[in-house]
């Protein structure tokens, strides 16, 4: 088992002390409870491990040439600008 010091503000020690007495706990065992209730409560992502990749959309099927897609671009641009 692994010894640590770990920092309280006073109103929460004096709580947390009367809860383990109350219970006859040692302040010790609240810690190691709290922290295991915790971590259960936020589990560790389970996501894919590894390098992140560029997500793929789907277009649903919209095949529009890149040049099409510039020309519309440039027209629009000229339309707003006319306004």
């Amino acid at each position: 088992m692994t010894r640590t010091q770990i920092q309280l503000p006073d109103e929460l020690y004096q709580r947390v002390k009367a809860f383990a007495e109350q219970r006859e706990l040692s302040l010790a065992e609240v810690a190691r409870r709290g922290i295991e209730l915790f971590l259960s409560r936020y589990p560790e992502p389970s996501g894919p491990s590894g390098e992140w990749k560029l997500p793929c959309v789907d277009g649903g099927g919209l095949n529009v040439p890149l040049e099409q897609l510039r020309a519309m671009a440039v027209e629009d641009e000229a339309t707003r600008s006319l306004r």
